[in-house]
């Protein structure tokens, strides 16, 4: 599966953000009163929306991009050389999670 998770996270974060600038905007002031007349919502709603549209947009640029190794002569050397190496190397074992 080819999903960058930058995709899913933003747009969860958009549309967190959009929810509470919605409701922001659309709620009466005097819920405000409590945070000294301060629209908490909008002023949280922004950046999260921000937030989101940029991990969207990073997602989106970040996946037009990635090419497998094979379609680009730098990777293509670099498996070439990842595989002389391999074979060099032949009966030595490496460790698991490196």
């Amino acid at each position: 599966m080819n999903l960058d998770i930058r995709l899913p996270i933003g747009g969860l974060f958009t549309l967190l953000g959009l929810l509470l600038v919605g409701y922001g905007l659309m709620s009466d002031a005097s819920v405000y009163q409590r945070s000294l007349g301060e629209n908490v919502n909008v002023g949280w709603g922004v950046p999260v929306l921000v937030f989101g549209v940029l991990f969207l947009w990073l997602g989106r640029k970040g996946t037009s991009a990635a090419r497998p190794a094979e379609d680009e002569p730098e990777g293509r050397a670099t498996e070439a050389r990842e595989h002389a190496l391999g074979l060099e190397h032949e009966g030595r074992t490496r460790p698991h999670g490196h």
